[in-house]
């Protein structure tokens, strides 16, 4: 599990302790944590806007749905693997650029971090897959 997994997971698991935090400053934190405060790995947007366009979604349990990111290519490419998952949950098993090939349909654009997030929530039963 790489470091956006992780972050994802710490992220969902520090929000629902029902400390009052937000998905975009406990995002932050936790990647302040593991990355080093404003380290270019720490401030990557990819992983950070697919954690936050799931959560906006409502799709992380126990964060409520609201207006927390701008990307809606982010949100929607983790929204198109969720989509992908439920068809398939053998493709969370798979290396995620597996999964990425498969949400970018033959577009050939680099895989940034946004199906290890997808894939650690999903495997961590931290998703909601309505």
């Amino acid at each position: 599990m790489n470091k956006y997994a992780q972050a994802a997971i710490q992220t969902a698991n520090l929000c629902s302790r029902g400390k009052q935090i937000s998905p975009r400053p406990a995002w932050d934190q936790v990647t302040s944590h593991i990355f080093g405060k404003g380290t270019s790995s720490q401030e990557k947007s990819c992983p950070r806007d697919a954690f936050l366009g799931l959560c906006e979604e409502g799709f992380v349990k126990d964060i409520p749905a609201g207006k927390y990111c701008n990307s809606l290519k982010n949100k929607h490419y983790v929204l198109s693997a969720i989509a992908l998952l439920k068809q398939d949950t053998t493709l969370a098993n798979q290396l995620p650029q597996f999964l990425w090939e498969r949400v970018m349909k033959g577009e050939q654009k680099v895989h940034n971090g946004q199906m290890d997030v997808v894939i650690a929530l999903w495997k961590s039963n931290l998703l909601i897959p309505s």
